[in-house]
């Protein structure tokens, strides 16, 4: 995200490690995620080489962008060029936190007692047997798009069959997309050998 800063803002995120602003328009001070609560806990702060810009280097709580989206900057300027006209009926968030609020929707609806029309994500969600079984195939297949050679287009509509229903999987965890890329987050930089090992010492 991209937001103005006064000394203030600056000299609050530095004491309170959480991104801080000044509004012009409320000649205010405000901290991304006080409404939200996806807030943005800042390790450091550096300026560029003419310090007139400044760069908060930190961890998300949760997606950035007030749209739902994990960053802002989702919108290829290739494609914006080519489209201008965006639809302002369309949602812009990126397809995994879309794919997981439809999901969390159905989830919804099976609490609510609303049947609605038939849905193989809600039978995904009231069978977990089911739902597992689809996941080791689904896997499975996948790796044959590499034993077999098949083509690219193959392997992504593998990979998305495997995306869904590990997504739909999380959801009955309860556990947010967002937990996910969080350890992720964690491992970039680290040795995936090293990583595994301190699994194992932990457990």
């Amino acid at each position: 995200m991209q937001g103005f800063a006064n000394r203030e803002a600056v000299c609050r995120t530095l004491t309170s490690c959480k991104a801080t602003f000044y509004s012009r328009s409320r000649s205010s001070l405000w901290t991304k995620g006080e409404t939200s609560s996806n807030f943005i806990t800042v390790s450091d702060i550096f300026m560029d080489c003419d310090r007139d810009s400044l760069i908060y280097l930190g961890k998300p709580d949760g997606p950035t962008c007030h749209t739902g989206a994990e960053t802002c900057y989702f919108t290829a300027a290739s494609d914006f060029l080519k489209t201008p006209q965006v639809e302002t009926t369309r949602l812009p968030m990126t397809s995994l936190y879309c794919l997981e609020d439809t999901i969390s929707q159905r989830k919804l609806d099976i609490v609510g007692g609303h049947s609605g029309k038939p849905s193989w994500t809600k039978r995904l969600l009231e069978d977990q047997k089911l739902l597992c079984s689809k996941i080791r195939e689904e896997a499975s297949e996948l790796c044959h798009t590499l034993e077999d050679n098949e083509d690219k287009s193959r392997t992504a509509s593998e990979m998305a069959d495997v995306l869904y229903h590990a997504m739909v999987l999380l959801a009955v965890k309860n556990v947010r997309m967002e937990q996910v890329l969080e350890v992720l987050r964690a491992r970039f930089g680290q040795s995936g050998i090293e990583e595994k090992n301190s699994r194992k010492n932990n457990g």
